[in-house]
């Protein structure tokens, strides 16, 4: 695999396996993300857009993301 990017396309991407939470709804309102091989960081993309671009994150930029929910630090962005 060649070194992934933020926006490259998924479909240039090896295959993986995407989760989304479970707190996603039927409408298709998530993101979903996905371990790359290797260690090369973590996807996340659009489940409205499979085939789009995915941003790519380090698994330290996640950690720091998800902790940071869990802490409550983005709170005042639930609607």
């Amino acid at each position: 695999m060649n070194q992934p990017y933020n926006g490259i396309p998924t479909t240039e991407l090896p295959p993986i396996a995407w989760k989304k939470s479970r707190r996603s709804n039927p409408s298709g309102n998530c993101v979903e993300l996905a371990e790359l091989p290797g260690g090369a960081g973590i996807a996340v993309r659009n489940s409205r857009d499979p085939d789009g671009p995915a941003l790519i994150y380090t698994a330290a930029e996640i950690t720091a993301f998800i902790l940071g929910a869990r802490d409550g630090d983005f709170d005042h962005l639930i609607v």
